[in-house]
């Protein structure tokens, strides 16, 4: 497992639904995808009032995309997360 540094976060970016309500499946993948993921883990030095599990949305292209046993991460400083979801 990972364990960020510093004022690092890593996130679980949710995966996009591929379906539409009414049950059409999509085929292009979505242009307009967005940012929101998991929080996986804080680092020690985070100023940011977040927590793992909290659903937040991050700057679109910022951070570091790592795959760790097939899983991708993004490590991303907290200064880059927009919002915590309620």
């Amino acid at each position: 497992m990972l364990k960020p540094l510093h004022k690092n976060v890593i996130l679980k970016k949710e995966e996009v639904e591929k379906k539409t309500a009414s049950g059409i499946i999509l085929t292009e993948p979505n242009k307009t995808q967005p940012s929101i993921a998991t929080v996986v883990a804080v680092g020690p030095d985070s100023e940011a009032d977040i927590k793992e599990n909290d659903r937040v949305v991050y700057k679109e292209y910022s951070g570091t995309k790592v795959k760790v046993d097939e899983v991708e991460y993004i490590i991303i400083e907290d200064e880059d997360i927009l919002a915590v979801m309620a």
